[in-house]
């Protein structure tokens, strides 16, 4: 939402964006300043939305257009289905005199039917595009270290790049090996704050740092044309979600490239991970039951209060395997079951809670702790009206201070009377919303459950097909998945390229046989090192055939031997 408004201001269009926690005071102004300074664009998200008083305010407003982006969220045949999305519905009644578009950028025609169904639109233009784009090359490989050739890459290709892998953690080792290594990276993922996130982004975008390693968390709206690359380390959930982040290169129109990095097994795991994500009715209806069991909810009894929740313990206490209870927690949050709100985002905050003057007399008192709490004063302004989000770490760099004697500052000023401290804490926010009714409150999304899971299974299967179809070209591939009628081949992937290869020199052969002669066993690295003269995609690609006419065999390393054949 931030990179759309900021466009849109650097256009000398007004916007805002609802995208931050703001007391009720706050908003009342936001609203007061779109009502009466011309504001163009609000933007918030649909969960935003579900709340009386935004409601309230936005029926105060004169709305001419309604625009819904990712819409295919609201179709549970998309690939990022949230039930938040079909309560959209209201903005009918609450602008009814707004036109109304959604936009999408990969659907199939199945999705676009239930979009309009959801949205209740009877006769929708719909304006859609091809999802051929002939200035992309997907390309997958599979390599044995994908740091190194993302190392080739990178040296190749100078130019802003997107690097996805699947967790956070491997968003920063990642970027740290490569920094270690001479590039200029930065990494991005849904647990780092928000200053911390428009840091990233921003030394992203301006280039400072032209390679960003982040998770999907990463892109959604990013409007930045000259993406050279965009690079996967993991193979994605879904087709759809891989266009999505393929497809944010080469938005110039120039040549780009799509790359995917495997090793043998990925597929495999791909495979094994899906199944290992998937959650049972019965699993499900286990879960909500020990949730109720844990925080001592009675039959029928809704309880007011948001809980806080630690899911280890709450696993450890009932033996349950943490992966599948976390993801039951999602499901049940989806469906608006319970509120679930990670705790990885929570940091530590602080307010102070006596006057100036007390302050002031009391850095008179402990000259010890006076130069820590100007830092403070001074580095965050309104801390005596509002709780404010401190950085430990930040705060212990700039005052040449361990961060442990930080937190032993924070707590010294709360027994003493000066500040509120709230600690950084791991722990989420759990929050029941409907009345506990154990079996039957998951009866009744079981139906719309077993469909979810019966899509997810389809679309991960389909995202396992693409990847090991090595002879139908990719651009074809997808094409036809979103049923485009295609038959034209890309000439640019690396199926198309293998083709062209298909017949290789007979002296890079003889120079493989010969190095395999002399050096017995060698890695498919070591190989192209040898052979720079080569293009890579034709060393593998000759390779590939010598192992399929039996010349040569590959090791439990991966390494490459002449076979008795030869």
């Amino acid at each position: 939402m931030q990179d759309q408004v900021e466009s849109l201001q650097r256009k000398k269009i007004k916007a805002v964006a609802l995208n931050k926690p703001m007391s009720q005071n706050d908003t009342i102004i936001l609203f007061d300043n779109i009502q009466f300074n011309n504001i163009k664009f609000l933007y918030l998200s649909p969960e935003k939305l579900q709340t009386a008083f935004i409601q309230e305010k936005i029926k105060q407003l004169n709305i001419s257009l309604v625009a819904i982006d990712e819409a295919h969220c609201i179709s549970e045949w998309g690939h990022d289905f949230r039930p938040s999305y079909l309560e959209l519905q209201i903005l009918k009644e609450l602008c009814p005199n707004a036109n109304t578009i959604a936009l999408t950028a990969s659907a199939t025609p199945k999705v676009l039917k239930d979009m309009s169904e959801q949205l209740k639109i009877d006769t929708p233009e719909i304006f859609q595009k091809s999802f051929k784009r002939e200035n992309l090359a997907y390309q997958i490989f599979e390599v044995e270290d994908k740091i190194f050739k993302i190392k080739q890459i990178l040296n190749k290709i100078k130019a802003p790049t997107i690097i996805y892998t699947s967790t956070r953690n491997e968003t920063k080792k990642t970027s740290t090996l490569l920094n270690n290594e001479g590039f200029k990276t930065t990494f991005y993922h849904g647990g780092l704050s928000n200053n911390e996130k428009q840091e990233a982004y921003t030394s992203w975008f301006t280039e400072k740092t032209p390679t960003i390693v982040a998770t999907n968390a990463f892109g959604m709206g990013i409007d930045k044309p000259n993406i050279r690359v965009v690079i996967h380390l993991k193979i994605p959930n879904s087709i759809e979600n891989y266009l999505q982040e393929a497809g944010r290169a080469g938005r110039d129109g120039k040549k780009a490239f799509a790359v995917m990095l495997l090793q043998k097994n990925d597929i495999e795991l791909f495979k094994t991970h899906h199944k290992e994500q998937e959650v049972t009715i019965d699993f499900l209806k286990k879960t909500y039951f020990q949730l109720n069991q844990f925080y001592t909810v009675s039959l029928g009894e809704l309880p007011s209060e948001e809980f806080s929740f630690e899911i280890n313990k709450f696993c450890n206490s009932y033996k349950l395997p943490y992966t599948k209870t976390y993801n039951a927690l999602k499901t049940l949050a989806t469906h608006q079951i319970v509120s679930f709100t990670e705790g990885l985002q929570k940091r530590t905050s602080v307010k102070f809670i006596t006057s100036s003057d007390s302050v002031l007399n009391y850095s008179q008192q402990y000259p010890s702790l006076d130069n820590f709490i100007t830092s403070i004063l001074r580095s965050f302004g309104g801390i005596f009206e509002n709780t404010v989000q401190v950085n430990e770490f930040n705060l212990a760099k700039k005052l040449n201070i361990p961060v442990g004697q930080v937190l032993k500052n924070f707590e010294k000023l709360e027994k003493d009377g000066i500040i509120k401290y709230f600690p950084a804490s791991k722990a989420a926010n759990l929050k029941f919303v409907v009345p506990r009714d154990d079996d039957r409150t998951i009866n009744s999304i079981a139906k719309a459950l077993t469909r979810l899971q019966h899509n997810k299974d389809f679309k991960a299967s389909a995202m396992a097909d693409f990847v090991e179809n090595k002879n139908t070209c990719r651009s074809v591939q997808l094409l036809n998945y979103f049923k485009e009628k295609e038959s034209e081949k890309c000439g640019i992937c690396d199926v198309c390229l293998a083709h062209k290869q298909k017949s290789p020199e007979k002296n890079l052969k003889q120079q493989i046989f010969t190095l395999l002669n002399s050096n017995h066993q060698l890695s498919s690295r070591a190989i192209v090192l040898k052979l720079s003269q080569y293009k890579e995609i034709e060393i593998l690609n000759t390779l590939s055939i010598l192992i399929e006419d039996d010349l040569i065999q590959r090791n439990e390393l991966g390494e490459y031997f002449l076979s008795k054949k030869q």
